[in-house]
């Protein structure tokens, strides 16, 4: 089943990537974040002060200072207002899924061998997007695309808009960046 905050990625195909919360609230047109940033203690604030800007969030869990990686890390999310989870854990991306969350495995594309083992990971816990890190590599992309059936997300090291359009070229759904300046690209 696809995900209703789908569509906001695909209008704006631009995801502000926050690591810093003095980037909030967020300046850019896109309808969704993604928050890499936050602990335990001020996780629902920040997600608050997005929700203020009239933007979806979608909170990575395993970067929340204080957060345990088990799949009650989901529910937490859920009950501070997150809209969606990004991790590389499976089991909380399953989580995620099971509440009705956006739901995104983040992978490393370090080498050919965990580019292969990606569809025999992401299978079993049937995230809504992959993103794929480092996202300048549009000939792992375009490769990835054609064998997974789940949209993808390049992230990491875009630098300009070069890189932004590589990516869509080779079959992103969208990119996500923490430059402020390429998020009103």
């Amino acid at each position: 089943m696809r995900h209703p905050l789908l569509p906001l990625l695909e209008r704006d195909p631009v995801i502000p990537a926050i690591k810093d919360e003095r980037q909030i609230p967020v300046h850019a047109p896109a309808d969704a974040v993604f928050l890499l940033c936050g602990d335990i203690c001020c996780i629902d604030r920040l997600i608050a002060r997005i929700h203020e800007s009239g933007k979806k969030v979608a909170v990575h869990a395993d970067l929340v200072n204080g957060l345990a990686p088990k799949e009650i890390a989901a529910d937490f999310l859920l009950r501070c207002g997150a809209d969606g989870l990004i991790s590389t854990r499976p089991a909380l991306i399953r989580r995620g899924r099971e509440l009705g969350m956006l739901t995104v495995m983040r992978a490393f594309a370090i080498d050919s061998k965990a580019v292969r083992s990606l569809a025999r990971e992401s299978a079993p816990v049937s995230p809504d997007l992959i993103e794929i890190l480092p996202g300048t590599i549009p000939r792992v992309i375009e490769a990835l695309r054609s064998e997974l059936s789940v949209p993808l997300i390049a992230g990491g090291l875009i630098r300009d808009k070069s890189d932004i359009t590589a990516a869509l070229s080779a079959g992103a759904l969208c990119v996500s960046t923490s430059d402020e300046s390429l998020w009103s690209l």
